[in-house]
């Protein structure tokens, strides 16, 4: 059974997001094992003089590193991701790559009607980046929109639209991380590519 990780893309302990990953959690137990991790405790970015990481940013990159996949579940601020999120991947690409050939899903609630469309968009725009360079899966999307009513009170989605839409994504999720994990020939030179990377030399 693969074993994924489900990243809460916002320090909020109210999220929405947190509640759709937890549903993923919980729906889809047959199908694969979901590890929640949270960004609350990452500190705020601040280039380390000695590239020492601190300990919660060290766990997070190791339990991506050996996980699967990954889920990233995020909400929209003012058309984009959230700071505390885009602090993560600061951290998660700096003298660390997880991310680098990692099959990555994303979804995402808000509380209005686009569902964290622009926010989605951004944060692929960021996964592709040279230090984090993830997989992401293409041409999907899961924008749950109005998301303080769309759980009952046991968490669980009540549009049965939307289960139907995510259950399908899921499995396709599941088929992209066997077809990724497959491409692993040139891992090794992709890591190295991202260590590598300096923006001070382009």
């Amino acid at each position: 059974m693969k074993h994924l990780i489900g990243l809460v893309g916002t320090n909020s302990s109210q999220s929405t997001n947190r509640k759709l990953l937890q549903f993923i959690q919980s729906h889809f137990t047959e199908e694969a094992t979901v590890e929640l991790m949270e960004i609350k405790d990452f500190p705020v970015f601040n280039k380390p003089s000695d590239s020492t990481l601190p300990p919660v940013v060290q766990e997070a990159a190791d339990r991506i590193e050996q996980a699967d996949g990954v889920i990233i579940s995020t909400p929209e601020y003012d058309h984009a991701i959230p700071a505390s999120l885009i602090n993560a991947l600061n951290w998660l690409s700096y003298d660390v790559y997880p991310f680098v050939d990692k099959p990555v899903m994303i979804t995402g609630a808000s509380y209005g009607t686009l569902g964290s469309s622009r926010a989605q968009a951004q944060l692929r725009q960021i996964l592709d980046s040279p230090e984090l360079k993830a997989r992401i899966m293409p041409s999907s999307e899961f924008l749950l929109s109005h998301s303080l009513q769309a759980f009952d009170e046991e968490n669980r989605l009540k549009d049965t639209n939307q289960i139907d839409k995510l259950t399908g994504l899921f499995a396709d999720f599941l088929v992209f991380v066997d077809l990724v994990n497959q491409l692993v020939q040139a891992h090794d030179s992709n890591v190295k590519a991202a260590e590598n990377f300096s923006w001070e030399t382009i």
